[in-house]
């Protein structure tokens, strides 16, 4: 017995590995495929992401006490709060009413801090998930809809894509030291920095394909890619902060809609202030 184990242990971790290549690979080539066929569509696909987010944050943020009860009512509750909230916003973003749709967040946002509140239930938490999920949200619909909005957006996912898996694998070949140890152990300078290089590298194939500014998309590419860390980051200090590894199981190999989108929902919300705020086009790697 004690001789299999870990023959066991390697072989189940070889086959997550598999699960999360071959699930993956399904994702990238689903939301680039939904990307590129039309706005309305991706619209549809950002608002049942956002659903399935606002399920596992709500979840995740429960106070102690609604952890013992294991009550599950004000949960559901509170999903169907904010994915009314972001899936108003979006179609009012459609319709081009950019303040009716971020009003539309706020009193979400306060629904929810209301709602919670009478419960003693992590109100501000609670709350904080309605921004958390529908800023993101409408930032990638935004991008999407802008001029060359397709290009920028899957420009964008390459570089958040590549930087996720690059700094799995140097993270697990090289290792060394841990950048916040406290909020996310298993995170490197090795796998952050080889991360990084390999989001500059995606985005400089992309950006010579498409017969734009290489030089400047790489540079940029590789600093935007600490964005992705960050939103990284971030969910793993709230996931530490609830004392949870993952923020769910519903994609094999990958953990929840949440561990698979935080470094998305970061770069989505810096990329659409670059675009909107100064007029930054990173395809031609200035402004346009």
């Amino acid at each position: 017995m004690t001789v299999s184990q870990p023959h066991s242990s390697g072989a189940e971790r070889a086959s997550e590995g598999v699960l999360r290549v071959l699930f993956g690979t399904f994702m990238a080539i689903t939301a680039a495929a939904v990307l590129l066929y039309s706005a309305e569509w991706f619209a549809g696909l950002v608002v049942i992401l956002a659903l399935f987010a606002a399920r596992e944050w709500h979840r995740l943020v429960r106070s102690p006490l609604m952890r013992e009860l294991a009550e599950q009512r004000p949960i559901h509750v509170q999903t169907v709060i904010t994915a009314i909230a972001v899936a108003l916003s979006v179609f009012l973003l459609l319709e081009e009413f950019l303040l009716p749709a971020l009003g539309v967040l706020a009193a979400g946002a306060l629904a929810s801090f209301f709602f919670a509140k009478a419960r003693d239930d992590n109100p501000l938490w609670h709350a904080g998930g309605v921004l958390y999920l529908g800023l993101p949200a409408l930032a990638l619909v935004a991008l999407r809809i802008a001029p060359q909005g397709a290009l920028i957006v899957l420009g964008m996912f390459l570089i958040v894509w590549a930087t996720d898996t690059g700094a799995l694998v140097f993270g697990k070949l090289i290792g060394g030291a841990r950048i916040a140890p406290r909020l996310s152990p298993g995170k490197t300078w090795a796998g952050t920095i080889g991360g990084s290089i390999c989001g500059a590298l995606m985005f400089a194939i992309y950006i010579a394909v498409l017969g734009f500014d290489v030089v400047t998309g790489t540079i940029f590419a590789f600093v935007f890619s600490f964005v992705a860390h960050g939103g990284d980051l971030l969910e793993s200090m709230a996931k530490r902060r609830f004392g949870t590894k993952d923020s769910g199981s519903i994609i094999p190999g990958h953990g929840g809609v949440l561990d698979r989108m935080d470094s998305t929902f970061a770069a989505a919300v810096m990329l659409a202030i670059l675009v909107f705020g100064i007029g930054f086009n990173p395809l031609f790697g200035g402004q346009s």
